[in-house]
C-alpha cells in the first residue's frame, strides 16, 4: 500500500495482558497455572493508518483484538482510545466508546445470526444504541431503513436482498453483510481479525479492495490481523510481528519486507512462496527446528530462544526489549 499521511495515535495499547487461567479440581477448583495468550504488548494504531499484527496460529493475534474490543477482560495493561482507558471505562461511557471500536469478525459462516435476515443483521447495531439514546441523530424506522440499503450498496450488495437470510448468500457475500454492520454506526477504527482467510483468493482480493477503498472514503483506521504474508503487505500502512504472546518486530510495511531485522521475521519471510520459479530457486529458506512453547510457561529470557539459530547465553535469561533502530523500525532482539 502506498505511503499516505497518518495523523497522531488513535488507540494506545501499553503492556497488555491477556491471561487465562488454568484450573483443577473437580468441585473445589483452583487454579493451577495460566495460559499467556498475550503478555505484554504494546503499540499505537495511528488515524488513517492500517497496522497489521502478523505471526502463526496460536501466537494471540485474535486474542489481542478481542482484549481491545473489550469482549475479555484483560488481565493488565491499558488501552486508551481518543483519550479513555476502555479497561477502566464502564457502562454507559464504555458503550460510547466501543461505537467508534467495531469488528470483522473471521467467519462470515458463523458471525452472521442464520435465523436474522440482512436487514436485522446490520440494523441491529442502529436499534441498540438508539434504544439507549446513544445515537448522534434520532433515526425513525425509515432512517433505519435507508441507511441499511445505502450500506449494502456500498459493500456491493443489491439492496433488493435485504430481506434474505445468510445462508442464500456465498462466502464473499457473507462478508460483505459482516462489513456492512461494521460501517453502520459510522464507527473510527475497525478490527479485522482476519477476515479474509475463509475466502477463496479471487474473493479474497476483492474483500481487499473493498476496504481499501472504504478507507479512502470514510476515513476509516483498521487493525488488520492476519497471518498470510501478501496479505498484510498489501493492506498494512505498518507492520507488527507477533510470536507466543509478544511483538517481536514492529516498522512500516515497506521496511519490514525489504529489511527485516528479527530471526523470526526473517523465517516468516523465507516460508512465504514467490511467484517467480527463479527467485524461488534461489532464495535460501530458514527452517526452524523445535515446536512453538507451551505459553503456560512463564518465560524468563527470550520468548523465541529454542528456536532461534542465533541465540546467545545472554538470550537464555533476559527478555529483550523493543528497541527503536530508526525512526520507523522497532526490533526485540539482543542482535541489535
Amino acid at each position: 500500500m502506498s505511503d499516505k499521511k497518518i495523523k497522531g495515535p488513535l488507540l494506545q495499547v501499553k503492556d497488555l495482558k491477556q491471561h487465562f487461567p488454568i484450573e483443577a479440581g473437580f468441585i473445589l477448583k483452583k487454579q493451577v497455572g495460566a495460559v499467556r495468550a498475550v503478555d505484554g504488548i504494546s503499540f499505537d494504531v495511528k488515524e488513517g493508518e492500517t497496522l497489521g499484527i502478523v505471526g502463526e496460529s496460536g501466537c494471540g493475534k485474535s486474542t489481542t483484538v478481542r482484549s481491545i474490543a473489550q469482549l475479555y477482560t484483560p488481565t493488565s495493561g491499558s488501552v486508551v482510545f481518543n483519550g479513555l482507558d476502555l479497561i477502566k471505562a464502564k457502562g454507559k461511557e464504555l458503550l460510547d466508546a466501543r461505537k467508534n471500536i467495531q469488528l470483522i469478525f473471521q467467519d462470515p459462516y458463523a458471525s452472521l445470526d442464520p435465523r436474522m435476515t440482512v436487514r436485522t443483521i446490520i440494523s441491529e447495531p442502529l436499534e441498540i444504541y438508539k434504544k439507549r439514546g446513544l445515537l448522534e441523530i434520532d433515526m425513525s424506522k425509515g432512517d433505519i431503513e435507508n441507511r441499511v440499503e445505502e450500506l449494502m450498496e456500498r459493500v456491493g450488495l443489491n439492496r433488493a436482498f435485504k430481506n434474505r437470510y445468510p445462508h442464500e448468500f456465498s462466502g464473499g457475500q457473507r462478508q460483505r453483510i459482516g462489513i456492512a454492520r461494521a460501517l453502520a454506526l459510522n464507527p473510527k477504527i475497525i478490527l479485522a481479525d482476519e477476515p479474509v482467510s475463509a475466502l477463496d483468493v479471487s474473493i479474497q482480493s476483492q474483500i481487499l479492495n473493498l476496504l481499501h477503498d472504504l478507507q479512502e472514503e470514510l476515513g476509516l483506521t483498521y487493525l488488520f490481523i492476519a497471518h498470510d504474508l501478501a496479505v498484510i503487505e498489501y493492506i498494512s500502512t505498518r507492520v507488527a510481528v507477533m510470536y507466543l504472546g509478544k511483538i517481536m518486530e514492529l516498522s512500516r510495511s515497506s521496511d519490514l519486507y525489504k529489511n527485516p531485522l528479527h530471526p523470526y521475521t526473517k523465517a516468516l519471510l523465507s516460508a512465504a512462496p514467490i511467484p517467480d520459479p527463479v527467485i524461488e530457486r534461489k532464495r535460501q529458506r530458514i527452517i526452524l527446528t523445535g515446536d512453538v512453547p507451551s505459553p503456560n510457561v512463564e518465560r524468563v529470557g527470550c520468548y523465541f530462544y529454542d528456536r532461534c539459530p542465533y541465540r546467545m547465553e545472554k538470550c537464555k535469561t533476559n527478555i529483550p526489549q523493543m528497541k527503536r533502530i530508526d525512526e520507523h523500525h522497532e526490533v526485540a532482539c539482543w542482535l541489535y
